[in-house]
């Protein structure tokens, strides 16, 4: 990118949220930005894509939760990118402690290194201009600046933090000082800074120099560095992971960055922009951006509208008709329907609270289950009976496992499955069955060229995920 050399300018994917706003559709175990929902790719692929140039951005570098890691690495595998690495928290700790690992990680082989951090799960609809904005930002950040990108308001949102503009930086034409980070604030004060015009929206994007980053951690929230250090040099490689130590991650404080940081130092900087860029973080903002219809409605899937306008309405699967309403969300999944009032879609997180309080496998899973051998879906549950179907990714397999409550029952639907039960392994083709009695070691693998079908009959006294006794696995699950 011009002056700047791709080298130093290494992104930073930051994927740790659960996207509960978004809840029927994101669920706590595949969240938002691994769904498709601005585009033909997931939110993840496009922020990865977005910096995925050899000629002006270095290999990303990922930080995810650990039971998001092989969606990450699946999607990157989709999308042809090869990471510089990924970093999986074994729990959330906000963006402080996210940007901590990343600036420890690049800067012990790249100590000049510029830190684009993205978190996963924006949209940004004008890429030119954001490459545009990237390059302002990298020079002011080779001037020892932190940078942050404030988003030209349109609205007076009352849902984003803002930042005031200060004077204009000498050395960096279209960066300027920050003078102050402001809180959400009110409907009249977020109006008043709209009519100034010397505000801008908060993205949480940043750019930094990763040697000023981390002195300006050592200095404002050293607990943070420490733990992550910690957490860094305690950890050990997994396939294409790094799993840092769970002990010495948990004692970061979970603050974030802003706070940590941004609002505390005397070298933040901001480059205000027009991006078309989004925070996809309520139902709403995807009617906001969405292709609406002649009565302002944004429909997905298979729907059907009569006398109704200015609605959001997807249906993953089932026929939707919607009639006489205005100003809705609604949302229809396998397992879940959403109806709400496109005012009140922040609100849905409430619903998502309730659901892990009283236990709900809604909040955490779809009845569409990924694993990093394929996916399961439970099509059928009755009394001591449990009826699913398996599709295992070609040249994959499962744990080699038993189990001490449950026997199963294998049709082949499609493919040929290649099966170990005890001592013996059997080929099992197409419209043909085989069974695995309770406790019998087993394990079952796609040998073929094409996805495995499988419908699974579970049967006994009990049913659930955690009777599964691994001995052998090829994803470190044991």
């Amino acid at each position: 990118m011009n002056s700047v050399s791709a080298q130093k300018i290494v992104p930073v994917l930051l994927s740790g949220g659960s996207g509960s706003r978004l809840w029927p559709l994101s669920r706590e175990l595949y969240p938002k930005q691994f769904l498709a929902l601005c585009s033909d790719r997931t939110m993840f692929q496009d922020t990865a894509l977005r910096v995925g140039d050899e000629l002006a951005f270095a290999p990303p570098l990922v930080v995810c939760n650990q039971e998001h890691r092989f969606l990450v690495a699946e999607q990157l595998r989709q999308s042809g990118l090869k990471p510089r690495g990924i970093l999986l928290e074994p729990m959330g700790r906000n963006t402080a402690a996210a940007c901590a690992l990343a600036a420890l990680s690049v800067a012990a082989t790249d100590p000049d290194a510029l830190l684009l951090l993205l978190p996963a799960d924006h949209e940004i609809r004008a890429p030119d201009a954001f490459r545009q904005t990237v390059l302002v930002a990298a020079q002011a950040a080779q001037t020892g600046r932190l940078v942050t990108f404030g988003i030209a308001p349109t609205t007076p949102e009352t849902g984003y933090g803002y930042i005031q503009r200060g004077r204009p930086l000498d050395e960096v034409e279209g960066a300027f000082e920050v003078a102050a980070f402001v809180e959400k604030p009110t409907l009249a004060v977020a109006q008043s800074y709209l009519e100034d015009g010397g505000y801008a929206w908060n993205s949480g994007m940043f750019l930094f120099p990763v040697g000023q980053l981390l002195a300006e951690l050592e200095r404002h929230a050293p607990a943070v560095v420490a733990a992550c250090r910690a957490a860094l040099d305690g950890g050990q490689s997994d396939l294409d992971f790094f799993r840092l130590d769970a002990t010495a991650f948990a004692v970061a404080p979970s603050i974030s960055i802003d706070y940590a940081v941004m609002e505390r130092t005397d070298m933040a900087a901001v480059v205000p922009c027009d991006i078309g860029w989004t925070d996809v973080g309520a139902w709403s903002a995807l009617w906001d951006v969405g292709s609406k219809d002649a009565d302002g409605n944004v429909l997905v899937g298979d729907v059907l509208m009569e006398g109704a306008s200015d609605c959001y309405v997807r249906s993953e699967n089932h026929l939707t008709a919607v009639v006489g309403v205005k100003n809705a969300v609604v949302v229809v999944v396998d397992d879940a329907v959403l109806v709400a009032d496109r005012d009140h879609a922040q609100d849905v997180k409430r619903i998502v609270d309730r659901l892990k309080k009283t236990g709900r496998s809604e909040a955490i899973n779809h009845r569409k289950v990924h694993r990093p051998w394929g996916s399961y879906q439970s099509l059928h549950t009755g009394e001591r009976f449990q009826v699913k179907s398996l599709t295992i990714a070609p040249g994959s397999q499962l744990s080699l496992q038993k189990h001490h409550h449950r026997a199963e029952h294998w049709v082949v639907v499609n493919g040929t499955a290649l099966v170990t039960r005890g001592d013996e392994q059997v080929m099992v083709y197409e419209n043909q069955s085989i069974y695995i009695p309770i406790g019998t070691v087993h394990r079952l693998e796609n040998p073929g060229k094409v996805p495995l079908t499988i419908i699974e009959v579970q049967s006994g006294s009990y049913l659930g995920e955690d009777d599964i006794v691994r001995l052998e696995d090829s994803y470190g699950r044991n």
